[in-house]
C-alpha cells in the first residue's frame, strides 16, 4: 500500500471538489484547479474527507496512487494558501522590477529581457528578490525555473538569478600570476 497514497485529504470549510468523469475540479477563494482523474483509482469524498483507493493491485496503479493523491492535495492547498517562490538576483548592475504582468530583468545583456506572467501568477520585487506566487504549484514553479534560466548563477562570482534557498559551490579563480 503506497504511504502518500492512503493518506486522507480533508478539504477545509470554503472549498468546494466536484469529482468528475475526466477531472477533478477544485474551486476555492484563491480560484479554480484541475486534476485529471485516473481510472485505475476510486475517489470518495465524504464528510470533507477525500480518500483515494485503488481499484486493483497492478504495478501502473500502484504507481498512480501516490502520485494522483499528491497532485489533489496540491490542488486544495493552493486554492486555500496558495504557492511562492522567491528569486535572488545577484550582480553589479543587476536589477529586476515588475510592471504589471510583466517581469523586467537587467542581468547583464545589452538589453532588458522581457518575460510575460500567465494568468493565475503574480510577482512581486523588492529590492533585489523576487516573489512568484499563486495557486497553481506546477505553473510556479516552471515561472520560476523560467526566469532563472535566463541567467543562472556562476560558481565564479556567484552573479546571476538563483533560488534564495539554494546555495552556489563557490569554485576559486586562476591562483598566481604569470612568471
Amino acid at each position: 500500500m503506497s504511504r502518500i497514497g492512503k493518506q486522507p485529504i480533508t478539504v477545509p470549510a470554503g472549498v468546494e471538489v466536484k469529482i468528475g468523469t475526466d477531472v477533478v475540479e477544485v474551486k476555492g477563494p484563491k480560484g479554480t484547479l484541475h486534476t485529471p482523474v485516473c481510472s485505475l483509482l476510486k475517489y470518495d469524498l465524504t464528510d470533507g474527507v477525500l480518500t483515494l483507493t485503488r481499484v486493483e493491485d497492478d504495478r501502473h496503479s500502484r504507481a498512480q496512487h501516490g502520485l494522483r493523491r499528491t497532485l489533489l492535495a496540491n490542488c486544495i492547498e493552493g486554492v486555500t494558501k496558495g504557492f511562492s517562490k522567491s528569486l535572488e538576483v545577484i550582480g553589479v548592475g543587476y536589477r529586476v522590477a515588475v510592471k504589471g504582468n510583466l517581469v523586467e530583468l537587467s542581468v547583464g545583456f545589452s538589453h532588458p529581457v522581457l518575460v510575460e506572467l500567465p494568468e493565475g501568477i503574480q510577482a512581486k520585487a523588492e529590492g533585489q528578490i523576487l516573489t512568484i506566487s499563486g495557486a497553481d504549484k506546477e505553473l510556479v514553479g516552471e515561472m520560476a525555473a523560467k526566469i532563472r534560466r535566463i541567467r543562472k548563477p556562476e560558481p565564479y562570482k556567484g552573479k546571476g538569478i538563483k533560488y534564495t534557498t539554494e546555495t552556489i559551490r563557490r569554485k576559486v579563480g586562476k591562483s598566481g600570476g604569470k612568471k
